[in-house]
């Protein structure tokens, strides 16, 4: 079942790349905080890399200054994750999350099989603003498509 607009966000631990990896549960990402998350098929991707992330890093300071995290999760170990934000200049504080085994994903019903390519299960193409642990607004991709998740979208929708 996907996760809707009112629910709540799945308990689940994922992996959060700071200057090291750490292991972080979803309670402590998303309770008494309000967090954007956008998530990606896949870091080094195209659409991803070109367009995806740099929105998010582009408009990073306008969340901040609204007091609203900054969260980007892939399907790919912490390690990918890490060159990935290396390599895009991402700015401190704008949080790369690995769920190298789609638990999040999956849990949030916006797993898609990507095996046809050979990435395997990887993550739709979503944003979703979650304030205290409650998803507020969410914004999912028809397939194939960049539009709605996109930073400027879910700026706009923010008002």
């Amino acid at each position: 079942m996907t996760i809707k607009v009112g629910d709540r966000v799945p308990e689940v631990t994922l992996k959060r790349i700071r200057q090291g990896v750490e292991t972080v549960d979803t309670r402590t990402l998303f309770e008494d905080k309000t967090v954007v998350v956008f998530a990606v098929p896949g870091a080094f991707t195209p659409t991803c890399s070109e367009r995806h992330l740099p929105s998010y890093i582009q408009h990073f300071h306008e969340f901040r200054e609204r007091g609203i995290e900054v969260a980007c999760l892939a399907v790919n170990d912490p390690f990918v994750m890490q060159a990935w934000a290396r390599s895009q200049n991402v700015p401190e504080g704008l949080q790369m999350l690995a769920d190298g085994n789609a638990d999040f994903t999956r849990a949030l019903g916006l797993e898609m099989d990507a095996s046809a390519y050979g990435m395997g299960i990887r993550s739709r193409r979503f944003a979703m603003v979650v304030q205290d642990g409650v998803v507020r607004q969410l914004f999912v991709e028809a397939p194939g498509e960049y539009r709605v998740s996109s930073a400027e979208h879910v700026l706009e929708a923010l008002g």
